[in-house]
């Protein structure tokens, strides 16, 4: 399967809708079994493993995330946080289908709310797909937010 510029952009909105829906067991799913979740703190660093990140999970952690969330005894989170993003169009900045790799950038700015608060963040978005099984997965996705060294209260759901 060779995927189209369409179906890329369609599964970043989709992906997205899931995280807006908590389908976050189907949005697990989206990943690579190696697949990563990385917020890193400096929006300009290409290194992953030796800088200060906000985030860096693999599908393990990301899983482990989820099921605590899920869970009954999750007292911070009751009620459950809410959340919406608010995407521009994505742009597929490559195609590589002998590496089996597919670059896309997302401009979004995203909302959470609970218990009366609400948090806004802005950034982007740069998903890096494969595609395994016929199926697009994600290899990466990264998110680089605007203010990324300020200080942020706690993030309990997925940008």
């Amino acid at each position: 399967m060779t995927p189209t510029k369409e179906e890329l952009i369609q599964f970043v909105l989709h992906e997205c809708r899931l995280l807006d829906d908590c389908e976050y067991e189907q949005w697990l799913d989206l990943f690579l079994e190696d697949g990563m979740y990385w917020m890193p703190l400096d929006y300009q660093t290409e290194e992953e493993k030796l800088t200060t990140s906000l985030f860096y999970e693999d599908k393990l952690l990301l899983d482990t995330r989820i099921r605590r969330y899920a869970g009954d005894r999750t007292f911070s989170q009751q009620p459950k946080s809410r959340c919406q993003h608010m995407l521009q169009t994505p742009t597929v900045d490559s195609i590589d289908e002998i590496k089996n790799e597919y670059k896309l950038y997302t401009p979004f700015q995203y909302v959470e709310y609970r218990l009366g608060e609400t948090q806004t963040f802005s950034g982007w978005m740069r998903h890096t797909l494969s595609v395994l099984d016929d199926k697009l997965k994600i290899k990466q996705k990264r998110i680089d937010l605007i203010n990324s060294d300020a200080a942020h209260r706690s993030i309990q759901l997925f940008i």
